[in-house]
């Protein structure tokens, strides 16, 4: 027992330190920085913690110990023969009584150690609990409604709606080209979304989503937009993942729609991956090099299959009857190898320039088969930079600007059509957006995002929205009445060479019941 406690005490205090304060400070300084500051806020939490849990394990001792006695005391003196057959039941109902008393209080005491706190505070409100036979929840927790042992499972839902209007009829034809933006005038629910996550053991953890989406005429879309399996405990700073997830390409593409800075998904990111973004049945290994700063080298292998995978193996939409993509008559290309899947590699690295600032640079690409042709392929290419600046003495964060930008290049090697005449070749796509961000003051953020996409001209249908010049310009200003919940107004101004001009405002709310786990910085 002795040696059991202190294994899991020094892991728990660790882990629950960790947790607690990864919670509370993601996305604020780099992982070097808050490395630092854990290892001090480590150190003065560690003597209360450990107090607290030592006291916990004397109170759940003592009462089992006592148990034991009862039990003890009750197999050694049975009821005599001359005793009433009542007084007999009741002794034996006793007796399994105590026996189920002792069970409960040691699967009590299993489910307190495997749980954790992830402070001195939620330590302390454990530990009374446990005393009282109560269990207690604060309000910035994620809902647990399941747990063995060490394995638990954190329910959250969380939705967003929009409504507003825009110089165009309909703003899904050609401004609003993703699966979450806004789809019509008036009011839509463009994501409500229900996420699950937990500890599955020791050597695994996971996470699935399930997406409800309100369409132009109010009917109920339903999609499981991510559901994965992610280690643990791999040595030399390995981690895989398996399932369906975002592949991991740049910094928009894998968030979902309640960590966007905007109302609506950057141009570029649309042309590129499509309403849904890039996201597929595969895995992923990933690797974090050993430097003296943050640097990640990860690879996904995807199906690359369906629209979740654009502008790989999908095979469009039905036509008369026949599926089509970029103007092309597509083909069902089956998987017959390796070369039949998709490859999503990464690098990505962080720096501190400065005690309040820091800065976030990566590389992505993404290569695979398309369905215009038995031999056609598609390349995507991206680089992302990330810059952040925040007071040292900031009030809860606040004030802070930070920069965001991404460039994409894409070339889609369309294959020939003979029935159309339509000849095989190269469409190449490119673009960037830039935002910046600034915190003005505790709980206001506003902002401005800039666009720009374009793509050389083709024998292909020309109306595709998906391609053409275009810029736009969003100014943005939000306001967080709390964590859990948002408000957001966006006014955008669209020139595309195929629509025009567009003039568009959105206001957006959104509230969140439970916690999602920490996002990645």
């Amino acid at each position: 027992m002795k040696q059991f406690y202190a294994i899991f005490s020094a892991t728990f205090l660790l882990g629950g330190a960790l947790a607690g304060y990864a919670q509370q400070n993601s996305g604020d300084a780099s992982v070097e920085k808050r490395l630092q500051e854990l290892e001090q806020h480590f150190k003065q939490q560690q003597e209360t913690m450990q107090s607290n849990f030592e006291r916990l394990l004397r109170q759940q001792q003592d009462q089992i110990d006592a148990l034991k006695s009862q039990l003890s005391s009750a197999t050694n003196h049975p009821p005599s023969e001359s005793a009433a057959p009542g007084t007999v039941a009741t002794t034996t109902t006793n007796n399994a009584a105590a026996a189920a008393e002792q069970k409960k209080l040691e699967a009590e005491l299993a489910a307190e150690l495997g749980a954790g706190a992830t402070n001195a505070t939620t330590a302390t409100a454990a530990a009374t609990s446990a005393a009282s036979g109560t269990k207690t929840w604060t309000a910035d927790q994620p809902i647990t409604i399941a747990r063995a042992g060490s394995a638990y499972m954190n329910i959250s839902f969380d939705a967003l709606m929009d409504v507003g209007g825009s110089s165009k009829t309909d703003p899904s034809e050609y401004l609003e080209l993703g699966d979450h933006d806004p789809l019509k005038r008036g009011f839509t629910m463009p994501n409500a979304e229900i996420a699950l996550d937990g500890a599955v053991d020791p050597y695994f953890k996971g996470f699935a989503n399930i997406v409800l989406k309100l369409d132009q005429n109010n009917e109920t879309d339903i999609e499981l937009e991510e559901t994965y399996l992610q280690s643990t405990s791999l040595p030399g700073n390995l981690q895989i993942k398996a399932g369906q997830f975002f592949a991991a390409f740049g910094r928009q593409n894998a968030q979902h729609p309640h960590q966007w800075a905007f109302v609506d998904a950057p141009i570029i990111l649309t042309r590129t991956f499509g309403p849904e973004g890039l996201r597929n049945l595969g895995a992923q290994g990933s690797w974090l090099l050993p430097l003296p700063f943050f640097t990640e080298l990860s690879l996904g292998i995807f199906d690359g299959q369906g629209n979740t995978a654009f502008n790989f193996r999908n095979e469009g939409e039905s036509v008369m009857g026949t599926n089509m993509f970029r103007g092309r008559t597509t083909h069902n290309r089956t998987l017959n190898g390796l070369g039949d899947l998709v490859y999503v590699p990464r690098i990505s690295s962080s720096f501190d320039v400065a005690d309040s600032q820091t800065i976030v640079a990566g590389l992505s690409g993404a290569v695979g088969p398309n369905d215009t042709g038995s031999d056609a392929r598609t390349e995507i290419i991206g680089g992302d930079l990330y810059w952040k600046w925040k007071r040292a003495n900031a009030d809860a964060g606040f004030p802070f600007v930070s920069w965001q930008t991404e460039a994409l290049a894409q070339w889609f090697h369309a294959g020939a059509d003979p029935a159309q005449d339509i000849p095989s070749e190269t469409l190449r796509d490119w673009g960037v957006y830039s935002q910046v961000l600034w915190g003005f003051k505790p709980r206001w953020v506003a902002g401005l995002r800039a666009e720009y996409a374009t793509g050389n001209s083709s024998a292909y249908d020309l109306d595709d929205p998906f391609r053409g010049e275009r810029t736009r310009i969003a100014p943005v200003l939000t306001f967080y009445p709390s964590e859990f919940s948002k408000i957001r107004v966006q006014y955008n101004y669209d020139h595309g060479e195929i629509f025009g001009d567009a003039h568009s405002i959105w206001l957006q709310m959104e509230f969140l019941l439970g916690a999602h786990g920490a996002h990645k910085f």
